[in-house]
């Protein structure tokens, strides 16, 4: 029992100090707003009168994960506006406990009207990848242009249509257990190249994971994720697509690309060769090229 008690307290990972991640990862006081009654984590670079594109992470990331590509947007004129999803980052967990699709959509286009963007170009990672996409079936005069990298949305294993899956037991120990090694063995299956994986990033996700009640937050997001047929809203999307995929994508197969572009009306492909499920991170530079090249379309 004593080995145990021992062998708990040594793997037993408590929450950073608020404080000390807002020194390492706020970049201003006035990035942190609050929106329909949460705090959020918001950056907004770029000129105000830009063409504004929205970036929305996936599971797990933050508004950090699109660092390399916002120097390189707002020099070809756009206004870049991100944000971290409650339970993310630094946006602590939503107030209302809701962590939803449909709260995700609610938060976004209140913060959008709060900036006076009626639309915007959307770029969406993974969830953040689903997101944006229901955003532009849902309300599409919100979506001028869309792109998707690596985005989820239809069923795969533990993920039914319909129903709420069932959140694995390790997962639910990630509340109190959840050593660095730990996460960054999680982290790898995204990454092609091991070597882009830096300690720099580890450290990054680590960090921001921990936050105070994050984890708890993140596991909440996960039991309410509830998918739904996503045929019936891709084939209502007017927008033009970009769909970006890592063609060594461990997470989501680059062979759902196939079902975007049987469904969505206006879609182009785009695979990345050796890149795994984080293009933005593991290869920014070669990803971001199709990208800028999609967004200077009339």
């Amino acid at each position: 029992m004593l080995i145990l008690l021992l062998l708990a307290a040594w793997l037993w990972t408590p929450d950073r100090d608020r404080a000390l991640l807002e020194t390492r990862y706020l970049r201003a006081p006035t990035d942190m707003v609050t929106v329909g009654g949460t705090p959020l984590h918001v950056r907004d670079d770029g000129p105000a009168n830009g063409p504004p594109v929205l970036l929305i992470h996936g599971f797990g990331g933050s508004l950090h994960t699109w660092e390399p590509w916002v120097a390189p947007l707002v020099a070809d004129g756009h206004r870049v506006l991100r944000l971290d999803l409650p339970g993310h980052g630094l946006s602590g967990p939503d107030a209302t406990g809701d962590y939803t699709d449909a709260r995700s959509l609610a938060l976004i286009t209140a913060l959008l009207d709060a900036r006076g963007i009626a639309r915007a170009d959307v770029i969406g990672h993974s969830i953040g990848g689903r997101i944006a996409w229901t955003l532009a079936a849902r309300q599409p005069a919100r979506v001028a242009r869309l792109v998707l990298v690596d985005p989820d949305g239809f069923a795969s294993p533990g993920f039914a249509y319909g129903q709420a899956p069932q959140v694995p037991t390790a997962f639910k120990l990630m509340q109190w257990v959840l050593p660095r090694p730990v996460l960054k063995m999680s982290l790898a299956p995204a990454f092609a190249n091991p070597a882009a994986l830096t300690d720099d990033l580890v450290t990054r996700y680590t960090d921001l994971t921990l936050g105070p009640g994050q984890r708890g937050a993140m596991l909440a997001r996960m039991a309410q994720t509830v998918l739904v047929d996503p045929v019936p809203l891709l084939r209502s999307i007017t927008a033009p697509t970009l769909l970006l995929w890592g063609a060594q994508d461990a997470m989501i197969p680059p062979a759902n690309a196939q079902d975007y572009l049987k469904t969505l009306p206006d879609a182009r492909l785009v695979t990345l060769p050796n890149v795994g499920h984080v293009p933005q991170e593991e290869a920014p530079e070669a990803a971001l090229v199709p990208v800028r090249a999609f967004l200077a379309r009339p």
